[in-house]
């Protein structure tokens, strides 16, 4: 998928994701496994507060869930694109790991339950993870199932 393609796709999507808990963007699949790739409206939201929602920055990004997830790989090393895993015990506690557990998973009413229900999962399966490019990190839950990965994305970490 090019940067064209994206923001078509992007454009799109927009009137879907306002009724809707996530919707699909993209299926990028690596070793034959697919990785489903979903946006949300508080997404939507937060790229657009910061001016990012289309930006080349964004759109550079989600080329990056092409790489899928790896397993072996699944803590960044700095300066790596991919995705990775947030992790709770990480310290000190940064803004990526405040915006998706204290004020996203954690949190009564973030709509975190209704996302774990829609994918089919319990919310504690819901794996904390950031898709990252040089750019910026897209903040996301990862659902892995026996045959394929869903990633839906619900905010963003411009730092």
């Amino acid at each position: 998928m090019d940067l064209a393609a994206a923001k078509a796709r992007l454009k799109e999507m927009e009137p879907a994701l306002v009724a809707a808990p996530h919707v699909r963007f993209h299926t990028f699949s690596r070793d034959d496994r697919p990785l489903h790739v979903h946006l949300t409206e508080r997404l939507r939201k937060a790229m657009t507060k910061g001016g990012l929602w289309r930006s080349r920055e964004m759109l550079a990004t989600l080329k990056n869930a092409a790489y899928g997830f790896d397993e072996q790989r699944a803590r960044s090393l700095s300066g790596r694109d991919g995705l990775f895993l947030l992790d709770r015990t990480f310290r000190p506690p940064n803004a990526m790991m405040a915006k998706m557990f204290d004020r996203y998973l954690d949190h009564a009413g973030s709509g975190a339950a209704d996302l774990a229900a829609s994918l089919g999962v319990p919310l504690s399966e819901l794996a904390a993870v950031r898709l990252v490019s040089h750019h910026m990190r897209l903040l996301g839950v990862l659902a892995r199932k026996r045959d394929e990965d869903w990633l839906v994305l619900v905010d963003c970490d411009r730092a």
